[in-house]
């Protein structure tokens, strides 16, 4: 992952700024897009598809991102893993619902 202290792009905040959803929908849309940004890089990283990918898989890439090292909280790691691997199966629902691959 590239190091940066932005979870989204300001196009991707613009885009969910811009949906006609209540901020609580805002916030659950643009952890959905960081998680699944995540999962894409981590999926690849391990050569696996997203479904298949373990929890320890993700909290290991997450401890070792390097844009996750400094200026955040201790903390933050452990909760921003459960939040990733969390978010691995609604995502994996979602698209299986829709018919697209992630």
């Amino acid at each position: 992952m590239q190091p940066s202290t932005e979870f989204l792009t300001p196009e991707e905040c613009a885009e969910v700024d811009k949906a006609l959803l209540t901020s609580r929908e805002k916030f659950s849309a643009r952890v959905a897009i960081y998680a699944l940004r995540s999962l894409k890089q981590i999926a690849q990283k391990n050569g696996v598809a997203i479904t298949q990918l373990e929890p320890q898989q993700i909290e290991d890439w997450i401890y070792q991102d390097e844009s996750l090292q400094t200026g955040i909280d201790r903390e933050f790691r452990p909760f921003f893993s459960q939040l990733v691997i969390a978010s691995s199966k609604p995502l994996g629902q979602m698209a299986q619902q829709t018919g697209v691959a992630i």
